[in-house]
């Protein structure tokens, strides 16, 4: 398994080595070690969660605040999805940055956001399952959301796929209103938590 740094500071994609003959396919889907070495921090998991989505579903753009925040873990063992990654930290020099990985049966990637970094998938295929590993416990009153259609944010959806949220994600408020709101995570306060985090800390 080999990892690299995404464009959004803070978040990586991770690409394990497949095994393949006549059975099937064997793959080491998290290293501890890997990923310790590429995010300087251990993945301490509190919470797995898992979705299934018809294709066009959109999902996010989550967050939660920080302290603590969420960090995921995220993988798609069934389907396929585009994973989107934004910077939404109130001012990080890289506000408003977005990454997209493809995550899929194929090539077996994950990726990583760290507290406080928004995320968001759009299903490419029926029956596409998510798996997360979360960092923290889901907390109602601390998880918000940004509006994934905001066309200041340019995101990289399908443009051939019809897209499919939730009524709380197609209310929820453009990336420039939830920072008028105060509703982003503070940059300063992430980097604190990730400080708090780092292995060379403990």
């Amino acid at each position: 398994m080999h990892a690299r740094a995404l464009a959004v500071p803070d978040a990586w994609e991770f690409q394990p080595k497949l095994f393949s003959d006549d059975r099937g396919i064997f793959l080491e889907w998290f290293k501890a070690d890997v990923f310790a070495a590429a995010t300087g921090r251990a993945l301490t998991v509190v919470q797995a969660n898992q979705s299934v989505s018809r294709k066009g579903v959109l999902r996010g753009l989550h967050f939660a605040d920080v302290p603590p925040g969420q960090g995921k873990y995220i993988a798609c063992p069934r389907g396929a999805v585009l994973d989107v990654i934004v910077d939404i930290r109130a001012g990080s020099p890289t506000f408003g940055a977005v990454d997209a990985v493809r995550l899929d049966e194929v090539d077996r990637r994950t990726v990583f956001a760290s507290e406080g970094l928004g995320h968001a998938f759009m299903a490419l295929t029926d029956d596409a399952v998510v798996t997360y590993l979360i960092t923290a416990a889901y907390n109602p009153a601390a998880e918000h959301e940004v509006n994934p259609l905001d066309p200041d944010l340019r995101m990289p959806w399908p443009a051939d796929i019809e897209p499919v949220l939730s009524a709380k994600d197609a209310a929820a408020p453009t990336l420039a209103e939830a920072l008028e709101q105060g509703l982003l995570p503070q940059y300063d306060a992430c980097q604190v938590r990730y400080a708090e985090l780092r292995l060379d800390r403990r």
